[in-house]
């Protein structure tokens, strides 16, 4: 909590990193931790406070380039309403070296089930 009473910025932070880690390891196991940020973007849309209790913090791939995947986030209270959306930009490392490198094809065809499966989700939601 902050000054204000509030939860600090820099701890949505963690809600969200917790949150993709939990995403890269369904998708990619163990070798979902070699993916290392490199952009988020945070919209605070309401504070959030020690009496508003647990909140929900869900993470979908929105697409992928050569060598980076995109996310996006949402932090919500336990009653559905909203506190933050972000994007996020993954890019996955180059072993012992410096630097990213391309996705593989095997990685490409499981973002592309994410994406899917993620596509029929909001298809659902919303009929």
């Amino acid at each position: 909590m902050d000054a204000y009473g509030h939860v600090n910025n820099a701890v949505f932070l963690n809600y969200l990193e917790e949150a993709r880690d939990e995403l890269s390891a369904r998708l990619f196991g163990d070798a979902g931790y070699d993916f290392v940020l490199v952009r988020v973007a945070i919209d605070y849309r309401h504070e959030i406070t020690q009496d508003d209790g647990a909140v929900e913090v869900t993470s979908r791939v929105t697409g992928y380039g050569t060598s980076s995947v995109r996310t996006a986030e949402e932090i919500r209270f336990g009653d559905g309403r909203l506190s933050a959306t972000a994007e996020s930009v993954l890019v996955p490392r180059n072993g012992a070296a410096t630097g990213s490198r391309p996705l593989t094809d095997d990685e490409r065809a499981r973002l592309d089930d994410a994406m899917a499966t993620a596509a029929r989700i909001d298809e659902d939601r919303a009929g």
